[in-house]
């Protein structure tokens, strides 16, 4: 069994996908590693591209779009490594991350999963930890939880000099132990996109596995970049499994809750939004962008949320 394999799960993102696996060739230094590129149907000739460039890699193309845990399965299905580094295309690896995060899984098995800090690329830090979604951190903002209760809701608004145990932590960038798939099983593929690596780990927690930040371990991440050109249709996948998450997890009582409480989010952002909008003869960009998103979260919710509004193009989750 090798060390570590390496999965990206790629749509659309052909030249941070080069970019990425320039930063892996480039640093890591362990002699048995392997590297799948999982494509969803991309039509900008990633897949090619990527293994025109680095022949080693493993490619697995499908026809579609799978949705990431889907996609993500599947290249860990075929994978042989002790450790599993879940990577976005859209991250660069700076020199000894991986190798912080491999060597820290090594010596520590009660650690089921552990995620990197993530970086802004003019080097500003991106949140990488990620509470187990509640009623408080989905109905009130969650930088005004991190600044006022950091020890409940840690985040980047602090600084972290040794690795702190988490709830969990953000996938862009998260490696897992091959006994944690082999007790527990792959991730729930009836999340489409989002939240599929916190319910992860919310069952390794679960089972009396750690989760951990390795504040030491960078990397750069443009954050968002596959969802970018469809960000509406982006949206309605995050408040969807938002929704399963709280249905398989939080029980039917805050599943409810929760959809009233965004609901009522949404119908005051929408009536902000169109006031702004109206006051400033809908000349600001900015406005008018959350303007089209609100109202076309808004109307998702008054149809009762169909499958066909998000990127799954049809394919349910049983929110």
């Amino acid at each position: 069994m090798i060390d570590l394999s390496i999965l990206i799960v790629n749509w659309n993102t052909k030249d941070y996908l080069l970019q990425c696996l320039d930063s892996i060739f480039q640093t890591v230094r362990r002699s048995s590693w392997e590297i799948f590129v999982i494509d969803n149907g991309s039509v900008d000739g990633s897949g090619e591209a990527a293994q025109k460039r680095f022949p080693s890699i493993r490619l697995i193309e499908n026809e579609r779009n799978l949705g990431f845990a889907k996609a993500m399965n599947q290249g860990l299905q075929q994978s042989s490594g002790r450790h599993s580094l879940l990577l976005n295309p859209d991250a660069s690896i700076k020199e000894g991350a991986i190798e912080r995060m491999l060597s820290f899984m090594e010596t520590h098995s009660e650690v089921g999963a552990a995620g990197g800090q993530l970086l802004n690329e003019d080097g500003s830090k991106q949140n990488s930890i990620a509470n187990f979604p509640s009623l408080a951190t989905e109905l009130f903002n969650k930088s005004f939880l991190r600044r006022m209760f950091p020890k409940r809701f840690p985040g980047k608004e602090r600084n972290y000099f040794e690795p702190i145990e988490v709830d969990s932590v953000i996938g862009a960038c998260m490696i897992v132990s091959r006994e944690v798939m082999e007790q527990l099983g792959l991730m729930d593929e009836d999340y489409f996109l989002f939240l599929e690596e916190t319910d992860w780990c919310y069952r390794m927690k679960k089972a009396g596995w750690k989760v951990y930040h390795l504040p030491e371990a960078e990397i750069y991440h443009v954050q968002g970049k596959s969802a970018e050109a469809e960000k509406k249709r982006a949206k309605v996948e995050y408040y969807r499994s938002r929704y399963y998450f709280f249905r398989k997890n939080r029980g039917n009582f805050k599943w409810l809750f929760l959809h009233i409480g965004l609901i009522t989010k949404l119908g005051i952002e929408l009536i902000f939004a169109t006031l702004l909008c109206i006051l400033t003869f809908f000349t600001i960009k900015k406005w008018r962008g959350k303007l089209s998103i609100s109202a076309y979260l808004f109307w998702w919710h008054m149809r009762l949320c169909p499958s066909g509004m998000g990127l799954g193009n049809g394919i349910s989750n049983g929110q």
